[in-house]
Formats: structure tokens, sequence, C-alpha cells
């Protein structure tokens, strides 16, 4: 958390998660490492309180003050400008609470989001997803790293699920599972997907679309070489050169405000005989490329067999 920061703006450190995550102990860890140590003040402004409490001594120790603020209605750009001119923090951090929709967040105009974190109990990951999967969204995604600890106990087949449903909603975070033992390396977690690596042609089925799209932007070394046959909608964009198109479907991340499209960048020599909406059945080879949207490398579609399809009028879900 020490990295350089525009000495005009104030960077918020949000922390994020449901009541009883971990964030207050995840904070207290974070007080005591090399990183956090700065000789400015530390504002930290926690919007719940749970079981645990700060260490008081540590707090004074790191030049911490805290302000507890229970009421959302209370978290406005004018309260905030109070804080900042009351305390004179070098930096703030915040222990966001779970059940306020973090899109309603209103921040003053020199203050940004530097870092954003979010801590998920596994033991209470699917209770979550089920009743409050769009204030889960809003909190998982624009995350640069989601926590998942206390796996202990829960299946490999149920944690590579929940991983899909975290990358789903945060396509771009570091994800890391946690235990008792500490971090579980993802290699070596056994899982059960809805096709078979091994055949010469990976059939795709269109319900199996979601699955296939996550695990291969995730996990894009296992599937080099692979080919993949699936059915999709195509979009084109005037910027891609003639033989390029992006086959993909509709999914709902979170909930129906979060429709997006979820596609890989395909080279097919005739990609100009097709255009927008219309879908195809598509077998391409799977390879990686660097690609501007993927900021690095990520998985591209060699097609082998292009050809005109019927709609699915189902929408991806996960």
């Amino acid at each position: 958390m020490a990295n350089e920061i525009d000495d005009d703006v104030m960077p918020l450190f949000l922390i994020n998660g449901f009541l009883e995550a971990g964030k207050t102990q995840f904070l207290d860890f974070t007080m005591d490492q090399d990183y956090f140590q700065t000789e400015g003040k530390t504002l930290l402004i926690v919007c719940e309180e749970g079981d645990n409490e700060y260490d008081e001594k540590k707090l004074k120790k790191n030049h911490t003050e805290v302000v507890y603020v229970d009421d959302f209605s209370k978290l406005t750009p004018q309260y905030l400008n109070e804080l900042e001119v009351i305390y004179r923090p070098e930096r703030v951090l915040m222990e966001w609470n779970g059940m306020w929709n973090q899109d309603e967040l209103a921040l003053p105009e020199d203050w940004t989001i530097y870092q954003q974190i979010t801590i998920i109990d596994g033991s209470t990951f699917e209770l979550y997803v089920q009743n409050m999967k769009p204030l889960l969204g809003a909190m998982l995604r624009n995350s640069e790293l989601v926590i998942m600890n206390r796996c202990d106990g829960i299946p490999d087949d149920k944690l590579t699920a929940y991983r899909r449903t975290i990358r789903a909603m945060s396509r771009e975070s570091e994800i890391v599972l946690e235990d008792e033992n500490g971090e579980i390396p993802q290699a070596s977690l056994e899982e059960d997907l809805p096709y078979d690596l091994n055949q010469p042609v990976i059939a795709i089925k269109p319900e199996d679309y979601g699955v296939w799209y996550i695990d291969c932007m995730d996990q894009p070394e296992r599937y080099v070489g692979k080919t993949v046959e699936f059915t999709a909608m195509v979009l084109k964009s005037p910027k891609f050169p003639k033989d390029q198109f992006v086959p993909g479907r509709m999914a709902m991340t979170c909930c129906e405000a979060d429709m997006t499209f979820l596609g890989f960048l395909c080279k097919w020599k005739d990609a100009a005989s097709f255009r927008t909406k219309d879908w195809v059945r598509v077998q391409a080879e799977i390879g990686v490329e660097y690609q501007k949207d993927y900021r690095g490398e990520g998985p591209v579609l060699y097609a082998k067999k292009v050809e005109r399809a019927k709609e699915i009028k189902d929408i991806v879900q996960f």
C-alpha cells in the first residue's frame, strides 16, 4: 500500500466484504506489514462493527485514526471532506459495509479509489450468491484482489465453481483461496469440467459456454493447441482487420444490469462474409497472443470452420 501516489489526490483503499467475512482481521494483519508503514497519518473509516475490534496500541503505533460511520446517508462527499480537514491523513482506508450498495458511494472530487480488495467467507459464499448477488457484484466488479478465506472442508469441485463465479463478476482480479494452512494452490484443485479436454474436438454445449469461457480466460495454457467447437453470436467492429471477428454470447454475470458479451477474438479468412448478430458454429484451435483488450496475453481462436447456425435464445448465467 506504499506505492507512489499523486500528491493532489487522496488515495482510498477500499476493503469490501459482508459482516464477519474477515475484513478487520485482514486490516489488522496488514498494519503489521512493512508495506503498510508510512510517515503520515492514516484515516480508517469503519462502516460496520463486527465481533473483532482493532488494537488501540497498534493503531497508535501506525499513526491511524478510526472513525465509525453506521449510516450510509452520512457518507457524503461533504462529510468525507470534513474528515480530511480534521485528520489531515496521507491516505484513507475504508472497511465497507457489505449491505450497502457500493455503486452508490460518492467521493470528493480529489479522492480516488486507489486499491479495492474484497474479502469473502467461503463457508457462507453460496448463501450470499443466492440472496445478495447484486451487492456482491458491486463489491467484486472493480476489485484488484479477492481473498476467499475459510475454505476448509469445501470440496474441490465447489471451490472451482466458486472461483468461476467470482471470475465472472471480477474479470481482472487476482483470486486467492485460503484454508487454515494458508493459500490453496489453484493447480492442486481437482475439478470435473463438463467437457473432455482430451477429445480431438472439444464440443462446448450451449449450457457449458460460461464454464469454458471463464476457465479458458483463467488458464489459457491448458487450452493451447486444443480444438473447440461451439455456437455463438458474431460481433464485428470497423477497427477489426477483415479476417477477424469475435464469436461470443451475452451473459448475466450478476444481475440484469450486468449483461456483458463474452467472446474471444477469432481469425478466419472469410470473416468478411458475416455481420454482427449473425449466429455461427465455430470450430477453432486455441492459441495465446498479446491483445490490447487483455492488457497482455490471452486466448485467440484460429478458425478451421465457421458455418451459419441457429440462434441460442438463452443467455449465459453463472
